[in-house]
């Protein structure tokens, strides 16, 4: 058993600005998205250029925090927003969804691919093997603000939490989804694939990986379970991308041959 180590989420004060563990994370991740982003487009079969990483980065940030509001406010806070439209806007009340902030930059790279005029499949898998640094810094970030715990177990791995032991899928998901999953898109987009190879891998992958992390995590207070006493709507959220990812995969390989 280890013992949570109740980590002050606030790394410093200056008055009323407060800079958090969990954005300096979320920094971390877009520096390191940054700095692999040029190197990748130094390829001579990259079709996105080093010129260009910048504004791809801007696009898929402004992705990710609309989606991944909206997202969230549809998927888990609908309550909320029919009776508070104004809710979408209060950041502090909820968070952000993975699922949202997917969407959110699919729809931003479609709109940066027109603009380029290359395909967009290209650009989604140029993109795919970045995303999950920031998915796994976030969940740090998660364990650091001490959110997202999962279920109690008599494992030697989980941790103490006031009183009670309970599994970290927080880190469960940082390690699954975001440090492993980079390694195996990194590795396997080092040279030239099929298009939309990439894409598929990402959505098969982390489909796979946070159907089974859902299993240990607890669902949110106000959806409970949606059926069978497991089901989660993380779970039917992410089957999906489980589905599409294969289907992706199979086209990619099957224009190949």
């Amino acid at each position: 058993m280890l013992t949570y180590p109740e980590i002050d989420p606030i790394i410093f004060a200056l008055g009323p600005l407060k800079i958090r563990w969990y954005g300096l994370m979320y920094v971390i991740a877009f520096l390191l998205a940054w700095w692999l982003a040029r190197n990748r487009a130094r390829k001579s079969w990259s079709i996105i250029k080093p010129a260009q990483v910048d504004d791809l980065l801007f696009y898929g940030m402004l992705g990710v925090i609309v989606g991944g509001r909206l997202g969230y406010a549809l998927f888990y806070g609908w309550d909320q927003l029919t009776s508070d439209p104004l809710y979408l806007f209060k950041i502090t009340q909820g968070g952000m969804s993975f699922h949202g902030g997917l969407a959110g930059v699919m729809i931003a790279m479609w709109i940066y691919a027109r603009h380029l005029g290359v395909r967009v499949w290209g650009v989604l898998d140029f993109v795919a093997p970045i995303v999950p640094l920031g998915l796994g810094f976030g969940r740090i970030g998660n364990f650091i603000n001490g959110e997202l715990w999962g279920k109690p177990t008599d494992m030697p791995w989980g941790f103490n939490v006031n009183g009670t032991v309970l599994h970290a899928s927080m880190l469960y998901e940082a390690i699954l989804e975001g440090f492993v999953l980079f390694v195996i898109l990194w590795v396997f987009s080092s040279r030239e694939r099929p298009y939309m190879s990439v894409s598929g891998l990402f959505l098969l992958l982390y489909g796979v990986f946070r159907f089974a992390v859902e299993f240990v995590r607890v669902p949110d207070s106000h959806l409970g379970y949606l059926a069978m006493d497991w089901l989660t709507m993380g779970q039917v959220l992410t089957l999906p991308m489980i589905i599409l990812g294969s289907i992706l995969l199979v086209m990619a390989y099957k224009k190949r041959v």
